[in-house]
């Protein structure tokens, strides 16, 4: 169980930090729920107790695996299906995973065949929100600022910034 004041990830959603512990009733059921504010947009995320392992979520990465991050950032592209959608869909399982290399694959991945061949209208989305998700969780984890972090991924990719 976490706590208070606790740096989190909720996949598809990002890191956050709990603010809150809450007995909420929704559709005439209570529960307990983690309030999350998340560091970009000043959303707020209510993430039921009952069901953390069941959507995967984890304690942010440390300093160790941001190295990591940034190493798989630096790797080549790999090999990724021509056809968009089955492209996609590969990605989408990354990303919802909630894995913090896979997501890094993604996006650079992506990034470098935006800079190459340029991407759809979905798969420039999903760029933009598995890098927020990957922004959010640096940007906790190293205690630095939203442009810092994107200027870092894009360095560390080395294509122009998205």
């Amino acid at each position: 169980m976490f706590s208070i004041g606790d740096k989190i990830v909720y996949p598809m959603h990002g890191a956050g930090i709990i603010i809150a512990i809450e007995e909420k009733e929704i559709l005439g059921e209570k529960a307990k729920y983690y309030i999350m504010k998340m560091p970009i947009g000043d959303m707020r995320v209510m993430v039921p107790v009952k069901n953390v392992e069941e959507i995967g979520i984890r304690e942010i990465a440390g300093d160790d695996e941001i190295e990591q991050v940034f190493d798989v950032l630096k790797g080549r592209q790999t090999k990724m299906p021509q056809n968009w959608n089955r492209r996609y869909r590969l990605n989408m399982d990354k990303i919802k995973s909630g894995n913090i290399y896979e997501i890094a694959s993604v996006v650079r991945n992506l990034m470098i065949r935006d800079n190459e061949k340029g991407l759809s209208t979905g798969e420039r989305k999903m760029l933009n929100n598995a890098k927020q998700m990957l922004v959010s969780e640096i940007v906790l984890s190293k205690g630095i600022d939203q442009e810092e972090t994107e200027k870092l991924i894009d360095d560390a990719i080395n294509c122009p910034a998205v």
